[in-house]
C-alpha cells in the first residue's frame, strides 16, 4: 500500500517542472485537505509559487518519508508519528511546530440511532479510523474509554484507512455511527453531529516540520505562513483551533 501511494506521489510530482519552478512539496494529514489547500492558495496569491500538496493518512504520510517521497514539509494529525520521524532523523527538528488543533464528534445521517455514551444503547456498526495505527482511531478509542464507552463499541468498529474514509462510510450508510474529527464532519451537510470530549490534557495536535531532505528554498517561509496568524486565521476558517487556545480563532 506505501509503496503504491509512494509511487503516485511520484507520478504526480514527474508532470511538475523542475524543483526551482515549483513550490515546496507538503505532505499533509488528510483531515487537512480543504484547509492546507486555501493555504496554497493565499500563498499563491501573494506572488509565490504555490505549493504541491499531497494528502493521505498520517500513518501513510510518515511512511511516504521514510521511503523516501521528494517532499518538504509534513504535517500530520498527532504527536506519535511526528516523534517516530524525528526519532528516524527525518525531519528538521528545529523547525518543528504544532500549527492547528481539532475535536471530535460522532456523526450519524438518523437522528434517533442512540449515542453508545448513554444507557440502553443498541450495537450499532461504527466507522472510525483505523485505532491501532491512525491518529483519529487512536483519538477516538481514548475518548470512548474515557466515556466508558469502548468495551461496549470495540466489536462494531469498522477501521478505515483514514478519517475521510470513516466519514464516507457513514455518509454512505455502511456504518451507521462514525466518530471523526468536528472539521471532516463539516464538509458533509445533513449529518447529525454531536461532541466527544476527550479526556482531560489531551488534545488534537497536528506538528509540522521541514524534512530533513528537503531541498526547497520556500520550505521555512511557506512553514512559516501557516504558523502565522493570517494562517491560522485561514486554519480557523475551516473549522480548526490554535493550539493551547492562542489568536486568531
Amino acid at each position: 500500500m506505501f509503496r503504491t501511494l509512494l509511487a503516485s506521489l511520484a507520478l504526480l510530482l514527474s508532470g511538475c517542472a523542475p524543483t526551482e519552478e515549483t513550490g515546496p512539496v507538503v505532505l499533509a494529514a488528510s483531515s487537512l485537505t480543504e484547509a492546507i489547500e486555501a493555504a496554497a492558495d493565499a500563498w499563491e496569491a501573494q506572488g509565490h509559487l504555490r505549493p504541491v500538496l499531497s494528502f493521505a493518512g498520517s500513518a501513510s504520510v510518515a511512511r511516504q518519508v521514510e521511503q523516501g517521497a521528494p517532499a518538504d514539509i509534513v504535517i500530520t494529525a498527532d504527536e506519535q508519528w511526528m516523534d517516530w520521524l524525528a526519532e528516524h532523523d527525518l525531519v528538521d527538528a528545529d523547525s518543528r511546530r504544532d500549527i492547528a488543533s481539532n475535536s471530535l464528534v460522532f456523526v450519524r445521517r438518523d437522528q434517533q440511532v442512540a449515542l453508545p455514551t448513554g444507557s440502553g444503547w443498541q450495537p450499532r456498526r461504527i466507522a472510525m479510523a483505523d485505532p491501532d495505527s491512525v491518529p483519529a482511531g487512536r483519538y477516538a478509542r481514548s475518548a470512548l474509554e474515557h466515556a466508558g464507552a469502548w468495551q461496549a463499541v470495540e466489536a462494531m468498529v469498522v477501521p478505515a484507512e483514514n478519517v475521510r474514509q470513516a466519514l464516507a462510510l457513514v455518509e454512505r450508510g455502511e456504518a451507521e455511527l462514525g466518530v471523526v474529527y468536528a472539521t471532516d464532519a463539516r464538509t458533509v451537510p445533513g449529518l447529525v453531529t454531536d461532541a466527544l470530549p476527550l479526556p482531560e490534557g489531551v488534545e488534537v495536535l497536528y506538528p509540522a516540520a521541514i524534512l530533513a531532505s528537503s531541498t526547497s528554498q520556500d520550505a521555512g517561509a511557506f512553514l512559516e505562513f501557516l504558523s502565522s496568524r493570517e494562517g491560522g486565521a485561514i486554519l480557523c476558517e475551516h473549522g480548526f483551533s490554535m493550539p493551547g487556545g492562542r489568536t486568531p480563532c
